[in-house]
Order: structure tokens, then C-alpha cells, then sequence
């Protein structure tokens, strides 16, 4: 008998289980997204944008895209949004080691200004090559003239604002 009143009870309950609606969880309080972890012996380094929370952006820090494709009805939000991605991988990996900071996009009419700030790790010379190289094929890809807006320093702990 035991076994017959257990067969209507799962029935019941795959046929719940089949149903669409609404699942909640419990609210959690907890802001972590875009905060940097404290470490054991606080030695991480941090600049001045990474240590500022996000819900300082725009009040203690800045925005790292600069477009107006995030308006409503505005035009192609979706490849903005991928070109800031790749402009971003190539100049890193082109930059090898020598960025110290987060790299800064501003889109102003048909022109690309990308900021950051560069290490003094190679000659004048070389810099220069890569400045020339940088511009000259990201405005081939990108369709538009691409300024590169480079600060240099001599040391990347001189960008350090504070250690966690």
C-alpha cells in the first residue's frame, strides 16, 4: 500500500515540475562585481580606476568608452561595443608589457583617440615605430583616423595608487 500512495505524489509532482514559472531566490545584499579581493599579504597593486568601487564611475572615475552609440536609437551599439574590444587586445598585445594603465577610447565624430600610459621599456625610436604602426593599421581596420594619446613614465609602480 505504501508504494500505491507514493505514485500519485510523484506524479504530482513531475507534473508541477513540467509547468513554466517563475523561480526567485533570496536577495542578496552583497555588492562583489568590479571589486579587487584583498590579499593575505596586501601586496596587489591597484591604479587609481582600479581601486575606486563602480558605483563611483562618473562621480570619482571616468567611463573607458566614450561614444555616443549607448543612446536610444542610436546607430550599431553592438559593433562599438566589439571594436573597443579588439582595439583594446590589439594595443596591449602590440604595447607587450608596457601598458600600465587601463586603456581609455574616444570616439568623436569620425575620429578614434585611444589614451594610456606607457612604460619607458624601449628606445624613443621603437616607440615611435610602434605609435606609427598602431595608428596606421587600427585606422585601415577601423574606417576612420585613430590618434594614439600616450603618456609615458618611468617606472610602473609610479602608477600605483594603493596596495590590497
Amino acid at each position: 500500500k505504501l508504494s500505491l500512495q507514493l505514485v500519485p505524489q510523484v506524479a504530482w509532482e513531475a507534473q508541477q515540475l513540467s509547468r513554466p514559472g517563475i523561480h526567485t531566490s533570496a536577495v542578496c545584499c552583497r555588492v562583489q562585481s568590479g571589486r579587487y579581493r584583498i590579499t593575505t599579504k596586501r601586496d596587489r597593486p591597484l591604479t587609481y580606476e582600479m581601486a575606486n568601487p563602480p558605483h563611483f564611475i562618473g562621480h570619482r572615475k571616468s567611463w573607458n568608452s566614450w561614444n555616443t552609440s549607448t543612446l536610444k536609437d542610436s546607430l550599431r551599439p553592438s559593433q562599438t561595443a566589439i571594436e573597443d574590444v579588439f582595439i583594446r587586445k590589439f594595443v596591449t598585445g602590440t604595447w607587450h608589457a608596457l601598458v600600465c594603465s587601463e586603456i581609455i577610447i574616444k570616439r568623436q565624430h569620425n575620429t578614434i583617440r585611444i589614451a594610456a600610459i606607457i612604460r619607458q621599456g624601449i628606445s624613443p625610436r621603437k616607440m615611435y615605430f610602434l605609435i606609427g604602426y598602431t595608428e596606421e593599421l587600427l585606422s585601415y581596420w577601423m574606417q576612420c583616423p585613430v590618434t594614439l594619446e600616450l603618456q609615458t613614465v618611468g617606472d610602473k609602480r609610479s602608477v600605483v595608487f594603493k596596495y590590497i
